[in-house]
C-alpha cells in the first residue's frame, strides 16, 4: 500500500489531499451549479450535455468515472451532477464499504435516478467490486445469505441509479471496473487564470478585501489546484486580519506566504528540503532515491508519490535510469548556479567526468 493511501505524513499546506480543516470550512466557497464552477471547460461542458440528455430522457445518468489529481473538484462535480439532475445524492468512500452488507444497505436505500458518490473507488475490496458489477449493469443485487448447506442466492432488484466514482489512481482500477463507467471524466491541473478566478470568487465570499495582484499570487503558488488556493487563501485572510490590512494586496499576500514557508513557486520546506539533498550531497545526481529517502528518513512512498510529482511537472528534477537529477532551473531557483552539462556526462567507466577513480 502506497503512502497516498495510508498518509502518516504530517499534513502540508501545499497538499492536494484533504485535510481536517477542509471539512466543512467555509461550505459556501464550493460551487453549486455547473454555470459556477470555474475550469475543466470541456469535462463541465460534456457533463452539461449528458445532464440534460438524462432529464430530458427521464432515465439515470450513466456511470460516471472522475479520475485526476487530489484537489480537482471531484467530489463537488459529483455534488453538482446530482444537483443539476434534481436527484438525491448519497456519498461514501471505497475504505468505508467493508463488506457487501454494507454495499446491499446503500444501494437498496437509493430513490430512482439518485446518484451515489464513492470517494476512493481504487480502494474497494474485490469482493465488494464482484457485487457492484450486476448493481451497475441490470441494477440487480446478487447475494449469499446464509452458511454451508443452508446458504441460498438472493437477488434484489433495485432502482436505477448513477454512481459517482472517484480516484486519484485510475491505474489501480480493475478493467472490469474501470469499463462499466460510460462517462470517464478526466480532470487536469487549473491554469494560473482559472485559479486567480477561483481566488477572487472565494475572497468575495468570504467578505475580503484581496486586490487583483494579490489574488494572482496565490494563484500562482497554488500549485495548479483550487483546493491548496482555498487553504492559502483561508491562511493569508488570517494574517491579513491580525496585521490589520484594510487591502490585501500582493505585498501583503506574499509577506504572509512566505511566513508560510511558500515560496513564488509553490514548494514548501519539504519540496526544498529535498532539491537541497540532491544538490548539497550528491552534485545535484543522479542518486537513488532510497539514498534520498535515507538521507531524508522519509519513506520511499513519500517521496515518489507525495514530492516528486510537482517537482517533475515543473522540470525541477528528472527521474533517469540511474537516478534523480535536479535540473539547471532547480539549480537556479535555489539560488545556485547549475554545473556544466560535461559534470554530469558518464565515462567509459560508468563515472562521471572529473570524478577520481582511485
Amino acid at each position: 500500500m502506497s503512502t497516498r493511501d495510508t498518509d502518516p505524513t504530517p499534513p502540508r499546506l501545499i497538499s492536494g489531499h484533504p485535510q481536517p480543516e477542509d471539512h466543512g470550512a467555509d461550505p459556501g466557497l464550493r460551487p453549486q451549479t455547473l454555470d459556477d464552477f470555474i475550469g475543466q471547460k470541456l469535462a463541465r461542458e460534456n457533463l452539461r450535455v449528458f445532464v440534460q440528455a438524462a432529464r430530458a430522457r427521464g432515465e439515470a445518468m450513466d456511470h460516471v468515472l472522475l479520475h485526476g489529481p487530489p484537489g480537482l473538484g471531484k467530489t463537488t462535480l459529483a455534488q453538482i451532477v446530482s444537483r443539476e439532475l434534481g436527484v438525491g445524492f448519497r456519498a461514501t468512500s471505497g475504505p468505508m464499504i467493508a463488506k457487501a452488507g454494507d454495499l446491499a444497505a446503500i444501494l437498496t436505500n437509493l430513490e430512482a435516478r439518485d446518484v451515489l458518490f464513492i470517494d476512493e473507488i481504487h480502494r474497494l475490496n474485490p469482493a465488494i467490486e464482484e457485487v457492484l458489477y450486476p448493481a451497475m449493469e441490470d441494477f440487480q443485487l446478487d447475494l449469499i445469505i446464509g452458511e454451508g448447506p443452508a446458504a441460498r442466492s438472493v437477488r434484489i432488484d433495485l432502482k436505477p441509479f448513477t454512481l459517482v466514482g472517484a480516484t486519484t489512481r485510475s491505474g489501480l482500477l480493475t478493467t472490469p471496473l474501470r469499463d462499466r463507467f460510460g462517462i470517464p471524466v478526466r480532470l487536469n491541473f487549473y491554469d494560473p487564470e482559472d485559479l486567480e478566478a477561483i481566488v477572487r470568487r472565494g475572497a468575495g465570499k468570504l467578505g475580503m478585501p484581496l486586490t487583483a495582484d494579490g489574488a494572482g499570487e496565490i494563484a500562482r503558488r497554488a500549485r495548479g489546484t483550487p483546493r491548496v488556493a482555498g487553504r492559502l487563501l483561508r491562511r493569508v485572510r488570517d494574517f491579513a486580519a491580525v496585521a490589520g490590512h484594510a487591502r490585501v494586496d500582493r505585498a501583503a499576500t506574499d509577506a504572509a506566504l512566505r511566513r508560510l514557508e511558500v515560496d513564488a513557486r509553490g514548494l514548501d520546506a519539504m519540496d526544498r528540503r529535498y532539491l537541497h539533498c540532491i544538490v548539497t550531497h550528491h552534485g545535484g545526481g543522479p542518486v537513488g532515491v532510497e539514498t534520498i529517502a535515507a538521507a531524508l528518513s522519509e519513506e520511499r512512498d513519500t517521496l515518489e508519490d507525495v514530492i516528486e510529482p510537482f517537482l517533475i511537472q515543473q522540470g525541477l528534477i528528472q527521474r533517469t535510469p540511474r537516478g534523480r537529477l535536479v535540473t539547471a532551473s532547480g539549480w537556479r531557483h535555489l539560488g545556485l548556479t547549475p554545473p556544466r552539462k560535461d559534470d554530469h556526462q558518464p565515462d567509459l567507466l560508468g563515472g562521471t567526468t572529473g570524478e577520481d577513480l582511485s
